[in-house]
This record gives structure tokens, sequence and C-alpha cells, in this order.
């Protein structure tokens, strides 16, 4: 069983920043695709931003392009999420997930039913 443990959240006022970091269990992590999803009071689970395994294609929803900034290290089983100009509609609790059967080296899936691990979710809230 794969333990993630996000990291890095908490209060920020609009336009700022955060990074948060997801460390993973286990020595399959490189083997992984990462992503993270966030969820809203009252709103389903969304896709925020995924990395593949080979680290070099990654994915982000069109709400977050150019804000937000996912990557991992493979030598620290650790994802990245860096959030830039935070708008406090990014307000949710954020979670890592991670996905052992990708269906390639360079695929990333938005779908949540295709993740097999997750942490157990942080908050981050943005002020107006």
């Amino acid at each position: 069983q794969v333990q993630l443990v996000e990291s890095g959240g908490g209060l920020v006022q609009a336009a700022g920043s955060l990074r948060l970091s997801c460390a993973a269990s286990g020595r399959m992590f490189s083997s992984y695709a990462m992503a993270w999803f966030r969820q809203a009071p009252g709103k389903e689970r969304e896709f925020v931003a995924g990395v593949a395994r080979t680290a070099y294609s990654t994915k982000a929803a069109d709400s977050v392009k150019g804000r937000f900034t996912i990557s991992r290290d493979n030598n620290k089983n650790t994802v990245y999420l860096e959030m830039n100009s935070l708008k406090p509609e990014d307000t949710a609790v954020y979670y890592c997930a991670a996905d052992r059967s990708p269906v390639g080296s360079y695929s990333v899936s938005y779908f949540p039913h295709e993740y097999d691990y997750w942490g157990q979710g942080i908050q981050v809230t943005v002020s107006s």
C-alpha cells in the first residue's frame, strides 16, 4: 500500500503563492503518474494538474494554466504543485493522487477513478 502525505497548504491572500508537496512511500514512485485534484465545498472533485512518470509530460486544467506548475522529483519520491497568482476560487481541499498503471510513459489521466492511491487532503484558503 502506497501512502501519500501532502504538506504546504494554508491561508494566503489573493495574488499570493503557495507550494504544495506530496511525499510518497514505497519504491515504485517513478513508475506512477501523479496528479493533484481539488474539491471545494458542494462541488465535485476536479483535476488540477498531472505529471507523467517521465516527468517531461504535464497537463493542467484550463482554470490554472499559466498560474500552477506541477513537477516531480523521483529521487525524493515527491511531487510538487507550485501555485502562483492565487484567486479566492482556488480555495479547496487539495488531494495528491497516484496512478500505478498509466497507459504510457507520457500519459496523465484527468479522471479520479483512474487513480489508485490518494492522500488525506490539505486545505488551501485564498482570501480576497
